[in-house]
């Protein structure tokens, strides 16, 4: 088979050399799936998913792992800066609001909640822009330039002269830590294998729980200016780390960059890996692509799309409604109440490792276990946390001194709420945002749930006190716990497993067509 062919698609694009020992299977696999493209709702979705999918050489391939693996860290920095982001207001805020001390002016309470809040803001602002970027100038270049708006929003935060900078500030460092919400997950989804892509999408949450818990362990010994300080040093290393990193080979494929495209898959799998049958299909699929080019509105209005859209945002909503935010407000009083003698900095430490041990506990089970395992498991565990959780406090309200012998009950809820949120429902949804969607509309519509998860947060995070005025702190509890057995309901009838399967297969499991699935399966299973 010639690559050479496909690739005269597109007007000047490099001609890739061709390395013998293709299969002709392969291309019957592209035949198959084309003609099964129509009957889950349009054919270039089938291609175009195709292009997404790294993964159908012959398994006499010797392919590395290990340069997967360091791609996908790599990518993850940007998450660690994120997470640093995302961590930052704990301990900041007794410093700034109680102490009165780390900027010259003053922060009340309530502008201190809008200066945590305005970075949710910022990362729903950016998702969908970030969206068509990433399609013009790609995964790699798009994150590298993420480093600037980074820089920027912590330079404003150390040196802010006034309320106004702190707001702003932090609605630039979301823009840019929304950004890699979006990207860091396409692109890991892009280099991966699809043996190991659960575990290396999950590598994500997990740097960004381990951003979190570093903030809260360096705030522990810092004051907030010097906290400012290291987390704004964190992107510049994300960067020239990156800089070293491979583009995805389907971006470049797309762009007619063949050469390129076959580096990037060497460096990815190895000089010793045959490249020749995923290159060509990567082609032949880029020239169905072209043949059939849609716009947003077609692509978005296939029924295909819309329950993959359907899908991700609803597992976005489950996420943030659980209680994830509540659960963790209310942390150090928690911890106060059981007379553990452990003070609030130890506290949100304690939450912080907890939170990374279960996320990476996720990255080691996902792709063993599945994807509707770990979140139905997850929902399930948080419900009963946060009833028990929702009871302690309406005892509490209602004479204290019924709950004095009970204070190991939240303790231990809160306990278990944590490793179970991040065992499922904190990296799954992101994870599976990367796999449901065809490759023609992933840049946008996972910008879309992106920008919904984001919204979520911050509606979360500025309706708490008004929920706890109107329902009492044990009914707020107790009404996240009846939304998060509403997701387990959602999660068992509507979101399919994607462990082990091809993007491709992926799409035709969203289209019904399990007969295809197993019959690409069989004959995978043919070749080894």
């Amino acid at each position: 088979m010639s690559t050479a062919s496909s690739s005269n698609s597109s007007a000047g694009a490099e001609e890739a050399p061709r390395k013998p020992g293709s299969s002709n299977e392969e291309s019957s696999h592209l035949l198959e799936a084309a003609e099964n493209g129509a009957k889950y709702g349009s054919r270039q979705a089938d291609q175009e998913n195709l292009l997404g999918n790294m993964v159908h050489a012959s398994t006499e391939n010797k392919s590395r792992k290990l340069p997967q693996y360091v791609a996908a860290l790599a990518a993850a920095g940007g998450a660690f800066a994120a997470g640093t982001v995302l961590g930052w207001t704990s301990p900041a805020q007794p410093e700034i609001v109680v102490n009165g001390e780390g900027y010259d002016f003053p922060v009340s309470a309530t502008q201190f909640s809008w200066v945590g809040s305005s970075m949710n803001l910022g990362a729903a602002f950016v998702c969908i822009p970030i969206g068509f970027l990433i399609s013009m100038i790609g995964r790699k270049l798009t994150m590298l330039l993420l480093v600037l708006p980074f820089l920027v929003g912590w330079a404003m935060l150390i040196w802010a002269p006034s309320v106004g900078f702190l707001y702003a500030s932090r609605f630039i460092l979301g823009l840019a830590g929304g950004a890699f919400c979006v990207t860091a997950p396409m692109y890991t989804g892009e280099i991966a294998q699809k043996d190991i892509r659960g575990t290396l999408g999950s590598f994500f949450q997990l740097m960004i729980t381990i951003g979190i818990l570093f903030v809260y362990a360096v705030g522990a010994g810092v004051n907030v200016f010097w906290l400012s300080v290291i987390c704004g040093i964190i992107p510049i290393v994300f960067g020239v780390i990156f800089f070293f990193m491979p583009e995805s080979p389907t971006y470049l494929v797309a762009k007619g960059r063949s050469e390129s495209a076959v580096k990037s898959i060497q460096w990815l799998r190895g000089k010793e890996y045959d490249y020749a049958p995923e290159l060509e299909e990567l082609h032949e699929t880029d020239r169905e692509i072209r043949e059939n080019k849609v716009n947003v509105l077609a692509a978005l209005n296939r029924p295909v799309t819309r329950k993959a859209l359907a899908i991700s945002l609803g597992l976005m909503f489950f996420q943030q409604l659980c209680g994830i935010n509540a659960v963790i407000f209310y942390s150090s009083k928690i911890f106060l109440d059981a007379n553990t003698g452990i003070g609030s900095e130890w506290a949100t430490i304690m939450i912080g490792i907890m939170q990374v041990v279960a996320t990476f506990v996720s990255t080691l089970v996902v792709d063993k276990l599945g994807r509707r395992i770990l979140l139905l498991a997850s929902g399930s565990v948080m419900a009963l946390s946060t009833t028990a959780i929702g009871v302690y406090f309406f005892l509490q309200d209602q004479d204290a001194s019924k709950v004095e012998t009970l204070g190991w009950l939240p303790v231990a809820s809160l306990c278990i709420f944590i490793l179970m949120f991040s065992i499922g429902y904190g990296p799954v949804p992101w994870l599976m945002m990367g796999e449901l969607f065809a490759t023609d509309i992933k840049g946008f519509a996972g910008s879309i749930a992106g920008t919904t998860n984001w919204l979520l947060a911050f509606v979360v995070t500025k309706t708490f006190d008004d929920l706890n005025s109107v329902l009492g702190n044990g009914g707020t509890f107790w009404l996240f716990a009846g939304l998060t057995v509403i997701g387990v309901f959602f999660v068992f009838f509507a979101v399919p497993e994607t462990k082990g399967k091809s993007l491709n297969e992926i799409q035709q499991e969203l289209a019904g067509n399990r007969t295809t699935i197993a019959t690409t399966q069989a004959m995978n299973g043919a070749e080894k």
